[in-house]
């Protein structure tokens, strides 16, 4: 199957939109095919601003229409808690929260932007999408990252060379519990490295520190602004640590 194939069979249908790659990919498909598709984007603490920024700026490129819920997921206390199966819970109540909106508006189907090369090993919030009979037409269809920024690029989609980006929460260890304050101090601080001209980083936690990961080619900069870097992330965190086995 294709993915024009896909939305022969399903014309009608709710995506969950986070702003990435993937999902940006997966509406533009569907317009291309004439599907009849509404976006839904959660607005949570786990997502930072530019996220939501690029979300309103592809929905309008594509002209589709962009619903943006907003959820409480500290409120959950199991999610706050942090553990390794966060990401189960956190997205049972995120595709709920979209289920039930994407149905009020007439929706019965809902898709995400998992691709084929998303290791299901490596992902506990795949188990919720099973559970909630979540579609993922990329995956479904063999669409690799790579082809599906390849496809991107051609269909003029901003967002083909966008670095991939796990929500905030991933910067806090598991087992450690996930507060607004940490949370707020994680997007700060690669806010300014973005400012610094960084890109495909994270800033971890480690205790109160910050633990900076950089791709290999970033390293040699990293140095260089060292002092720089410090004055900026120093902010937010008590000290600032670079972690030299690399971001792949």
């Amino acid at each position: 199957m294709n993915i024009s194939d896909f939305f022969r069979e399903n014309p009608r249908a709710a995506v969950a939109f986070s702003g990435g790659v993937d999902s940006a990919y997966l509406l533009s498909a569907a317009k291309q095919a004439g599907a009849d598709v509404g976006a839904y984007y959660v607005k949570s603490a786990f997502q930072p601003q530019f996220e939501l920024e690029d979300a309103i700026r592809i929905a309008k490129k594509l002209d589709v229409n962009m619903k943006i819920l907003t959820v409480d997921v500290l409120a959950d206390q199991i999610v706050a808690e942090n553990p390794a199966d966060r990401c189960y819970f956190c997205k049972k109540l995120i595709f709920t929260t979209i289920m039930e909106a994407a149905g009020t508006d007439g929706y019965k189907v809902l898709l995400d932007g998992t691709n084929a090369s998303d290791e299901e090993g490596d992902r506990p919030g795949m188990r919720a999408l099973r559970e909630l009979s979540v579609r993922s037409p990329l995956r479904e269809c063999g669409l690799t990252k790579d082809e599906i920024r390849r496809r991107s690029k051609e269909a003029g989609l901003f967002t083909w060379d966008k670095p991939a980006y796990a929500c905030l929460a991933t910067r806090i260890p598991a087992g450690e519990r996930i507060t607004k304050e940490k949370l707020e101090a994680a997007e700060a601080a690669e806010k300014d490295l973005f400012s610094l001209g960084f890109t495909d980083f994270r800033v971890r936690r480690f205790g109160g520190a910050a633990r900076l990961q950089f791709q290999a080619g970033q390293l040699s900069s990293v140095l260089e602004r060292r002092e720089e870097i410090v004055a900026k992330l120093k902010q937010y965190y008590s000290a600032v640590l670079l972690d030299m086995e690399v971001r792949e």
